[in-house]
């Protein structure tokens, strides 16, 4: 079984093959928990594939929520990219640190919320790339504006509304991205919040499962189409995907991207948003 939208990924091959390429764009979207004692930026200027630009997942959001990174304004995200030299007309390869392509997963569903649709996610990320000892570099960037027009696509996302409206309509299969002792209630979350769980109805996949933890990357085809199968995804059924900031839940979406399935949505403020409320139902165990 191949992938029905193989595009969605490329391999570390095929980019070195790629990088000096005119419409070939890289985002190095690193981004860390603060458990993870980790500085992505600083991380970046200190080595990086050829090229690539940094994408700061927390600036470009809509800072003004009190919910970590959620989706920016349009007019904000199409200035931001424009600097980053990102725009119509490029093809964009998203890596970020981890391998195991969350925070990368989670700016190329930005993209595509964004109307940018040649997007890719670099399979293994920076981990297997410098396993394999492939180029890298601390330069900054040229400097290159881009045109960047955003065209929202609204069907790619959830709100807080959608999500409680959902609890009676069932339209939506919700799919939790998060570990399963944090589904269950029994592990804290990252960052704390009134209450553990999860939404009423909603199954968990962890994002984990999508990917070999050998290689870090995504796991083929028949694997992906068999444990999304194995969680009630059906044919034309909509998928809302949640997780504890709207960052792996993405994993889930691009996964479901990768096997044909494109209708999935992503709750963005996720368990940051529901688990901080008193007005939602929660569920535990």
């Amino acid at each position: 079984m191949d992938y029905a939208n193989p595009d969605a990924l490329v391999s570390t091959e095929w980019l070195q093959a790629h990088l000096g390429a005119p419409d070939v764009r890289v985002v190095d979207a690193s981004w860390y928990l603060p458990s993870q004692n980790r500085d992505a930026r600083h991380e970046y200027d200190d080595e990086h594939i050829p090229g690539a630009v940094f994408f700061d997942v927390e600036e470009i959001s809509d800072t003004a929520s009190p919910l970590p990174h959620m989706l920016p304004p349009p007019e904000k995200f199409a200035s931001r990219v424009r600097k980053l030299g990102l725009g119509n007309g490029n093809r964009i390869v998203i890596y970020d640190g981890t391998g195991f392509a969350s925070a990368a997963a989670r700016v190329w569903w930005m993209f595509r919320y964004f109307g940018h649709r040649d997007v890719s996610v670099l399979d293994g990320g920076l981990p297997k790339w410098l396993r394999e000892q492939r180029p890298v570099e601390d330069l900054p960037p040229m400097p290159r504006d881009r045109h960047f027009i955003p065209h929202v696509n609204s069907m790619l996302l959830r709100s807080l509304d959608d999500m409680r409206a959902n609890l009676d309509s069932r339209r939506d299969l919700v799919l939790d991205a998060r570990g399963a002792n944090r589904f269950k209630g029994i592990d804290a979350e990252p960052r704390p919040t009134r209450h553990l769980g999860h939404i009423p109805g909603s199954l968990n996949v962890p994002f984990g499962d999508l990917i070999d933890e050998r290689t870090r990357c995504m796991r083929p085809a028949e694997e992906l189409a068999a444990r999304f199968a194995q969680a009630g995804v059906q044919p034309g059924r909509w998928v809302a995907a949640t997780c504890g900031s709207g960052v792996t839940a993405c994993v889930l979406a691009l996964g479901l991207h990768l096997i044909g399935h494109e209708e999935c949505a992503v709750y963005d403020g996720s368990w940051s948003d529901w688990g901080n409320r008193d007005d939602v139902p929660v569920e535990a165990g």
